[in-house]
């Protein structure tokens, strides 16, 4: 019996090869869509799981407010927070503590140095709880004492050319004097799906003994409240409730922060927030992150669109299956007169629903396997790799696959093999107005999701393109930006950097230099507490500070709007500041003529010079920072040249050239600042490419179930379209009576889904400081898209029936 099913389904299906290749086509797409979707989720949702305790480690946000306000809130805090909470919690089992610092390694045997940016001074827990395998070296002592480093296999085979190397060292020639690292370990290249990128680990008390180098006397690196540049993590004991954990930070605080006198005086309060180690990546985009998060209300949403994908291709099959009910009715009629059981009939066509699908299934994972690499490409990073996903994905999608496959299966096999056979036989076979409303209800849904589709595509493309044209208030086209230099000595810096600079300003393809301790597009790290002197009662506020020289803000064209640039005529400028316009509220100057010559005091006491108008250091996704600029003539971080050359390469060859002369031991890195400054915007852009090509998907294949409604309402008025015409209706007349019904169905699709696609896409755009107004044409644009869509898709099957021969379609039973 089973034979004959099978056999009768192949030849159904072979039969109507139209209907079978529409179908097929869709269900393929649709699953070729999930899958890869799925990939990428699954692949986003594995950030920081590969940690044996991932569970347990949460990390320490730090919330600052001003007279309820809040300032900031920073992905690091204070370095006394680890060792006080373990003190005073019994919940916490371990902490670990991590500060970024860029360090020039040499390995001076084969004259190998390079400048690494992502390293840590990190304590000995740091390996066991951030999940670092060593592949040599000792776990205990690897980081127990100052000096020594753990590298990556990669970074060792990079300086030594094997990833044997435990018991050598390494020199940090950007310390003064040089710190020789020995090497008590090597571990596997940290994985790149952690929030967290990590090429080296210096012991922490490393820092501890530069800092001591110094003067610092205090031991700033475990004790400081006030410093919050760490990143703190607690390793919880198992079972403990985070949530009531989370409730006790008030109260710590108060005790070690709010309570002090200098909080007090400033109106300033801390708060205390802890975030699963699993959740950073997606949910935590704050100042001072380790690197560029994840968008979790992305990820969100793309799964989402991976269930309505799937759901529009099950929603096609089963509006094609009863298009052609009026087709198969004969069959069923015959089938049954000869003793064919309702249960046959259904199990007849659910056996060719399940071959339907499972040749969509394995079409799909074909195209899969191609379109990984692609895929990979235009996310930018290794989301896929053949069937990489986590099991649990696999679940979700075998479950939606099953259900998909027996729910789209089990409606058109109950409702034609409910026909009656007498009454199809005799030529009375109607469908029920039941089965009408749902098909039209289908319509309305995909057509519905369709504008939201359209409209989420036109304001993820607006809010993209905003931010890459929108003026930053800076000009930093033309701008090559060296790295700065990190082995001269101070004294010896500055004798070579004005003989430097001349030099490079020799080259006519330069037009101006100007150094900084930082440039736009990286963020600032150097923040300090000032308040006026004539507005002492509203306290301290975080101003981020910039130092540069004379020539960064003309350089840069940046607006005055009162005051003047620092200037080598006047000597007292060493003790001059330049706030931007964000600052002066927190300062309490009314406007920026109220803030020239009024001072400020921190640790020293700062005569404002000047306002400008104030710019986007970074990407608009952030708000622009309180700004305190201040004149650092040997700043090193950062050098900026102005362009004016066709001849880009042999500029900077000369540029190279000029910079190994004077600083042979630093290695030459460089780029282009608006470049480096838009791929701030990658993450935007790739999301809006992939949600552009999903939703097209989409809607490609809601066409294919708008044509097999189409066909199924023409099949079923091929009568009333022949007499029609004999009385004398026109082509255009049939078309629009074939059509009108649709068209009405996408008119309410519109309706519905308007509203819908302006909160979602409202509640998108929250996670941008600076972003569009959604504007009412692009609904209006997103309406007639869908209905110029349906209108293209309806039309070929209205036009072809419109110019049948009548005779032909009064002959038809």
């Amino acid at each position: 019996m089973i034979r004959n099913y099978f056999i009768i389904s192949l030849r159904n299906l072979f039969k109507r090869k139209g209907y079978t290749t529409l179908n097929i086509l869709g269900l393929t797409i649709g699953i070729t869509c999930c899958l890869l979707i799925f990939q990428y989720v699954s692949y986003e949702r594995s950030y920081d799981t590969f940690q044996k305790n991932t569970s347990q480690i949460v990390r320490i946000r730090l919330d600052q407010y001003k007279q309820g306000k809040l300032l900031w809130q920073s992905a690091t805090s204070y370095p006394a927070f680890g060792p006080l909470m373990k003190k005073d919690y019994p919940e916490v089992e371990n902490y670990c503590r991590l500060i970024d610092d860029e360090l020039l390694l040499s390995n001076d045997a084969k004259n190998v140095k390079f400048s690494e940016k992502k390293g840590y001074y990190a304590d000995p827990s740091s390996v066991d709880m951030l999940g670092v395998q060593l592949y040599s070296g000792n776990v205990s002592a690897a980081l127990n004492a100052p000096d020594k480093i753990i590298i990556s296999q990669s970074m060792a085979k990079k300086y030594f050319g094997t990833d044997d190397v435990v018991g050598k060292t390494l020199i940090a020639r950007n310390q003064n004097p040089y710190e020789t690292l020995l090497i008590t370990g090597v571990f596997k290249d940290y994985p790149k799906n952690s929030h967290l990128i990590i090429d080296y680990l210096v012991s922490y008390s490393t820092l501890s003994k530069i800092l001591a180098k110094g003067g610092d006397k205090d031991d700033s690196a475990n004790t400081a409240i006030g410093w919050y540049d760490f990143y703190v993590y607690l390793q919880m004991k198992p079972g403990t409730n985070l949530q009531k954990f989370q409730a006790k930070m008030p109260a710590f605080a108060d005790k070690y922060i709010n309570n002090k006198k200098g909080f007090k005086t400033n109106n300033v309060r801390d708060e205390l927030h802890i975030i699963p180690l699993s959740d950073i990546y997606l949910n935590s985009n704050y100042n001072q992150e380790a690197e560029v998060n994840g968008n979790g209300s992305g990820v969100n949403f793309m799964f989402l669109i991976g269930f309505i994908i799937m759901g529009i291709a099950w929603i096609n099959y089963i509006n094609l299956s009863t298009a052609r009910s009026v087709e198969r009715a004969k069959e069923v009629g015959v089938r049954k007169v000869l003793g064919a059981a309702k249960g046959n009939l259904v199990r007849q066509f659910m056996l060719e629903n399940i071959l339907l699908n499972f040749t969509s299934i394995l079409l799909a994972g074909i195209a899969v396997a191609a379109l990984i690499p692609w895929f990979n490409t235009l996310m930018g990073k290794d989301v896929a790799s053949g069937f990489s996903m986590s099991g649990k994905y696999w679940l979700i999608f075998s479950v939606i696959f099953i259900s998909g496959t027996l729910l789209s299966g089990l409606y058109p096999a109950f409702v034609l093999s409910d026909y009656k056979p007498v009454a199809v036989l005799k030529g009375a076979f109607k469908n029920t107005s039941g089965g009408l409303v749902l098909r039209k209800g289908l319509i309305i849904l995909q057509f519905g999701i369709s504008v939201v589709l359209i409209a989420g595509t036109i304001i993820v493309y607006q809010q993209v393109n905003f931010m890459r044209s929108q003026k930053l208030g800076v000009n930093i086209n033309q701008t090559l930006v060296l790295d700065g230099v990190q082995t001269v000595s101070d004294s010896v810096y500055w004798s070579t950097l004005q003989p430097f600079k001349n030099e490079i300003l020799k080259n006519s393809g330069i037009k101006s230099m100007t150094i900084s301790t930082s440039v736009m597009g990286k963020e600032i790290y150097w923040t300090n507490s000032y308040k006026s002197l004539d507005h002492s009662e509203l306290g301290a506020s975080t101003l981020y500070r910039l130092g540069i020289d004379y020539d960064f803000i003309p350089q840069f064209e940046m607006k005055l709007l009162a005051g003047r640039n620092f200037s080598k005529d006047f000597k007292t400028d060493e003790k001059a500041a330049i706030l931007n316009d964000r600052a002066l509220a927190q300062m309490g100057f009314k406007d920026p003529q109220d803030a020239i010559g009024k001072k400020i005091a921190s640790g020293d006491t700062l005569t404002v010079i000047c306002v400008v108008q104030s710019f986007h250091h970074l990407g608009l996704q952030k708000p622009i920072d309180p700004q305190l600029i201040t004149l650092r003539l040997n700043a090193n971080q950062a050098y900026s040249l102005k362009l004016q050359t066709s001849d880009l390469q042999g500029t900077i060859a000369n540029v190279k050239a000029t910079w190994n002369r004077y600083f042979p031991k630093d290695p030459f890195n460089y780029y282009f600042l608006d470049d480096d400054f838009n791929t701030q915007y990658q993450s935007d852009q790739r999301f809006g490419e992939m949600f552009t090509l999903f939703a097209f998907l989409a809607i490609l294949i809601a066409c294919f179930g708008l044509v097999g409604l189409s066909a199924y309402n023409i099949l079923q008025r091929t009568k009333e379209i022949g007499i029609r015409k004999v009385l004398g209706a026109s082509v255009q007349n049939v078309v629009f009576i074939l059509s009108k019904d649709f068209l009405l169905l996408v008119i309410i699709s519109f309706v519905i889904a308007a509203p819908a696609s302006w909160l979602i896409m409202h509640n998108w755009l929250q996670d941008f400081a600076y972003r569009i107004d959604i504007s009412w044409w692009v609904f209006g644009i997103a309406g007639l898209l869908a209905l110029a869509i349906a209108l293209s898709t309806i039309s070929y099957q209205a036009i072809k029936a419109a110019l049948t021969n009548p005779v032909k379609s009064l002959k038809t039973e």
